[in-house]
């Protein structure tokens, strides 16, 4: 039987970067669960790598609160670390003249969660992303960068390792709740002090083994990728967004020039099969007859979620992905979009009350728990700043 003051469930950016902030404060018995091998299996070192900067996010929420100082910190922490950083900008552009109040809407909450951003013309445009087009104006956001979420993610386990503070234990899949205090796990029993659910896809079925957050269940989109080939792919030298349907949380297939020179198109918001269902049937399991219900019952209740759900699934065909991308830019050829094996899930939570899709990070707790139920993004960006924020208010 293994115990520890505090375990963490949950071996992505979220538990890793809380971990880290309970050291700092002096923690010194900190045991991280994992049901994988290994860290960041999933979302957290399956991400795009973008540092976002607080433009799409309601003022005042969760997301908007952590995501400016959660980019100022990553980028320091990438800096500090000598991790791969380009902090090479971002514009968004309006397909046409119907999307011009989203983005003059997007600098307004920009604006007021403190982002460094800019209404530009056409022609300033074209200085700064030559391939980019827009209708009128367009929304230049400097502050965002990118990074390499899996060298974040080593950097991070290094310095847990270092600390002589942490502890990991992999293929520890959380199975339930025998008694207070007590998790059971597929490596045995697991007393603790505190324990704190930051199991990503996952973290609904932890919690309801608590109690907690019975009226909430994660849906999953699989975002899938394209890469962007050949000399046209040069002129891109950030990323270049589309304006977003800001009443639901995805931000649409864009370009983005990582941090290794490649130039990715995508992600998708396709709903998919399963929690971990990253390829057409790979990783779909027994709960897709549960999944398929609640998609169901989401595509008759919810009108955002049935556009999505309508639109969304066609961008698997070549040329509905690539006629979602060609009209972010001036030029594109299908010989210049080559297939890729990036994949993701974005796990979403629904109010099975509401039935929406919950649009800021939700956090509870009791007496022995702390859940961070949808850590969606821009939780890699904010991660930093997020652990300070939930060590402050939740955790004294």
């Amino acid at each position: 039987m293994r115990s520890a003051e505090i375990v963490i469930c949950g071996a992505g950016i979220v538990g890793l970067t809380l971990a880290r902030e309970l050291v700092r404060r002096g923690h010194s018995d900190i045991l991280i669960l994992d049901k994988e091998p290994d860290i960041g299996r999933h979302a957290s070192g399956r991400n795009s790598g973008v540092l976002h900067s607080g433009v799409y996010y309601s003022p005042g929420t969760l997301r908007a609160r952590s995501c400016l100082e959660g980019n100022r910190l990553m980028r320091e922490y990438c800096r500090e670390h000598g991790l791969p950083l380009k902090e090479n900008g971002k514009v968004i552009v309006a397909r046409t003249e119907a999307e011009l109040p989203g983005l003059r809407e997007l600098h307004r909450r920009a604006t007021e969660n403190g982002a460094d951003v800019n209404l530009i013309d056409e022609q300033t445009l074209a200085e700064i992303e030559p391939l980019a087009r827009t209708v009128g104006q367009a929304l230049h956001v400097p502050q965002t960068a990118v990074v390499d979420p899996k060298a974040i993610l080593a950097q991070l386990r290094r310095e847990l390792n270092d600390s002589g503070k942490v502890r990991f234990l992999f293929m520890a899949r959380f199975t339930g709740r025998p008694g207070p205090r007590q998790a059971e796990t597929t490596a045995g029993l697991v007393n603790y002090g505190f324990f704190i659910n930051a199991s990503g896809a996952h973290c609904d079925r932890v919690a309801h083994a608590f109690g907690i957050g019975r009226n909430y269940c994660l849906v999953p989109f699989k975002g899938i990728y394209r890469k962007f080939v050949g000399p046209r792919a040069d002129l891109v030298r950030g990323s270049i967004y589309p304006v977003p349907d800001i009443r639901n949380p995805f931000l649409g297939v864009h370009f983005t020039r990582g941090v290794h020179d490649d130039v990715y198109l995508g992600p998708t918001a396709i709903p998919a099969f399963g929690r971990e269902n990253y390829g057409i049937l790979a990783g779909v399991d027994g709960e897709a007859p549960a999944i398929l219900w609640r998609d169901a019952v989401l595509f008759a209740t919810n009108p955002k979620f049935r556009a999505v759900a309508l639109e969304e699934p066609r961008k698997y065909f070549f040329r509905h992905f690539f006629n979602d991308a060609r009209k972010l830019v001036k030029e594109l050829d299908p010989a210049d979009v080559a297939p890729t094996h990036k994949a993701g899930i974005r796990p979403q939570l629904v109010d099975l009350g509401t039935h929406e899709l919950v649009m800021d990070f939700l956090v509870e707790r009791d007496q022995e728990s702390l859940h961070v139920l949808n850590a969606i993004s821009p939780a890699f960006t904010s991660s930093l700043f997020f652990a300070r924020m939930l060590a402050d208010e939740h955790l004294n």
